[in-house]
């Protein structure tokens, strides 16, 4: 089934055309969603963890292109674009690969390209991308603001353990035996004997170690609260990959300015629902809570 426009875009009020970002010696391609009418403000969209395409292409939806579209129809300008692994995912599990480097420089740019058009610029990340906003904001001036939609804060090994345990409890069928006790082993593995020797094969998701040692390194609460810009931080209440249990809290205590919107009813990709979230829910076609839409245009700075 093809993705369809969701109900609250209008394809006339705004244009598209593509463009290379270029970053790190590479270059990625992306999308620059331009209204009709001149637009003060531009947000960069960022995917979430794993070799995600411009439009976080998951099944037959596409959450920031609904987004992108969401957001044009209402005045703002919207660059995205596809991670460098979204073409190449093997580089993923290549010595030397992190979150840092899969994401900084081409965000980067994206800030810089889209700050031609408007006055300012915002991100919006969701999961990894709004783990990852804050480090990018620190190394990026003309970075405006954050929107962070369920960006976790516990450590993502920790978080894996708990996503298996989850679906080991919701839909035990979709776990083979012995996978909670793997990722248990893995998650010790990094918490106390992780080095730059120790091999993939040991670690979640056979991520190298660089990758596990850059996340390590990286605390995104602390990194936000010493940005002086305004934040903007979404939660599903459906999410069972960051929670409002596990990840939430860090923000709220960390971020005491920043604005923090629960919405009861979606999943991690915020899509709307009322029974409990599996991983079924990605395959079913859906769009993003048009809440979410509002609820940024009414916080945009």
């Amino acid at each position: 089934m093809t993705w369809s426009p969701p109900p609250y875009a209008d394809p006339a009020t705004f244009t598209e055309h593509d463009l290379s970002l270029d970053g790190a010696g590479r270059t990625v391609p992306g999308t620059l969603t331009l209204p009709k009418q001149a637009a003060r403000v531009g947000v960069v969209l960022l995917s979430g963890g794993g070799p995600f395409d411009r439009d976080g292409t998951t099944g037959p939806n596409k959450p920031l292109k609904d987004l992108a579209w969401g957001l044009a129809t209402n005045g703002i300008a919207v660059l995205r674009f596809d991670k460098p692994t979204a073409n190449r995912p093997e580089a993923m599990t290549e010595p030397g690969y992190t979150m840092t480097s899969e994401y900084l420089p081409y965000a980067i740019a994206a800030v810089r390209t889209l700050h031609d058009h408007v006055d300012r610029v915002v991100l919006v990340g969701h999961s990894m991308g709004g783990k990852v906003a804050p480090k990018i904001a620190a190394e990026e001036p003309l970075v405006a603001g954050l929107v962070i939609m369920a960006g976790d804060t516990q450590p993502m090994q920790h978080s894996a353990v708990g996503v298996i345990r989850y679906l080991a409890d919701t839909t035990p069928e979709a776990v083979p035996a012995g996978t909670l006790e793997l990722f248990e082993r893995q998650a010790a593995v990094i918490d106390s004997g992780l080095s730059a020797n120790t091999p993939s094969s040991e670690l979640p998701f056979g991520l190298p170690a660089s990758f596990w040692l850059d996340q390590r390194t990286y605390d995104p609460v602390a990194t936000a609260a010493k940005l002086d810009v305004p934040i903007l931080v979404l939660q599903g209440g459906r999410d069972y990959q960051v929670t409002v249990a596990d990840d939430l809290p860090a923000w709220r205590a960390g971020l005491p300015d920043a604005t923090i919107t629960v919405l009861d009813a979606d999943n991690h990709y915020f899509f709307p629902g009322t029974e409990p979230s599996t991983t079924a829910d990605y395959q079913v076609p859906g769009h993003v809570d048009p809440a979410v839409v509002t609820t940024i245009l009414d916080w945009l700075p």
